[in-house]
């Protein structure tokens, strides 16, 4: 009987070595994360890139063909061309130029007959016409209000769409289970296994709640410990549960952009703006242009929209920071979206 077993630990032994030299071998074979230091030692201020997912993030972000810039001159596009309500004052050959720029960046398979009556070019009698037209107001008010966020480089439609009908990484409101299986209580927004928060235990509402209304609270770090007493009539303090949103964020906003927490804070504390780097500033930008875009461009589009297109919940899909930067800390690595159309940087109003 002890021979037995003593044969039979050998063989678990055996056994635990072999499972040992393939896990070695597979880890191996799977290159490891990168780190590059970003900071004072000993503060945790690391760069991580993923080698596994980096071909996939660069396929994706590869920058529009070309087709350079058209001069100004000619008659003005309003003059040629009938209903058009913006970009009027273009010359001909510029609002042609842009037309065949737009139909490669969000309908090349299905070309200007996805946005156009092909027998009346000016009616609006398709959604897609109408949507269109305000997301060109959308991308001139972002190159000409966010240039904070934006900079020179800016935007056009191939920054979301990449060839796409509808960009990729739009979002929608979760329509997840409110309460688990023969419990009465609310899951409280969170403990179920959404891309929206990473997968994580945290809300998957955090994008509804900040993103969509200017000013909306994200810094919830307290300055005390101590209960927070305040005056009657004051505005209650926030809690945990205001945190948990914020960290929910923080973790959409890592995932759309590739990076980890300190690109943008300081480890040492988070909270301060004096020891963050500059990419903070960078960001705090892009959230305000996050919270005005969808609240004064995408969330109206909602009637205009087919059922179809709209989600679970009945919302028009709205934009967070992956909808444009889709892994990179600079959409198609800082490629220039406005080299060729610099009409797109003006303001339209």
């Amino acid at each position: 009987m002890i021979e037995g077993l003593k044969a039979g630990l050998a063989l678990i032994g055996v056994v635990a070595v072999s499972l040992l030299t393939i896990a070695m071998l597979i880890t191996f074979e799977r290159p490891p994360i990168d780190s590059t230091q970003i900071g004072y030692d000993g503060v945790g201020m690391v760069d991580h890139v993923n080698p596994r997912l980096e071909e996939e993030v660069q396929a994706r972000n590869e920058p529009p063909f070309s087709l350079g810039a058209v001069p100004p001159g000619g008659r003005p596009a309003g003059e040629a061309y009938e209903n058009v309500q913006v970009l009027a004052d273009l010359s001909e050959d510029q609002f042609n130029h842009l037309m065949v720029g737009i139909t490669n960046w969000v309908s090349p398979e299905e070309g200007c007959a996805y946005c156009h009556n092909l027998e009346n070019l000016a009616s609006d009698e398709l959604y897609t016409k109408v949507v269109s037209r305000r997301m060109i107001q959308m991308t001139m008010t972002i190159n000409s209000e966010y240039s904070d966020h934006v900079g020179q480089t800016g935007v056009n439609c191939y920054t979301c769409h990449r060839g796409n009908n509808v960009p990729e990484y739009l979002w929608v409101e979760e329509d997840g289970p409110k309460a688990m299986a023969g419990v009465s209580a609310s899951r409280q927004d969170q403990n179920v296994p959404t891309r929206i928060a990473g997968y994580s235990t945290m809300p998957y509402t955090a994008l509804e709640t900040l993103l969509t209304e200017p000013g909306a609270n994200i810094r919830v770090a307290t300055q005390s410990a101590l209960p927070f007493v305040r005056e009657a009539g004051a505005a209650p303090p926030p809690d945990i549960k205001d945190t948990e949103v914020t960290y929910s964020l923080m973790m959409n906003m890592s995932q759309g952009l590739g990076v980890n927490c300190t690109y943008c804070h300081n480890s040492r504390n988070w909270s301060s703006w004096e020891q963050s780097t500059p990419m903070r500033v960078t960001a705090w930008h892009g959230i305000q242009m996050a919270q005005d875009i969808n609240a004064n461009y995408l969330i109206p589009l909602q009637p205009v929209l087919p059922e179809n297109r709209l989600g679970p919940a009945g919302d028009a899909p709205k934009a967070n920071c992956e909808t444009c930067h889709q892994g990179l800390a600079l959409p198609m690595n800082g490629a220039p979206m406005l080299e060729d159309h610099p009409e797109l940087g003006e303001s339209y109003k």
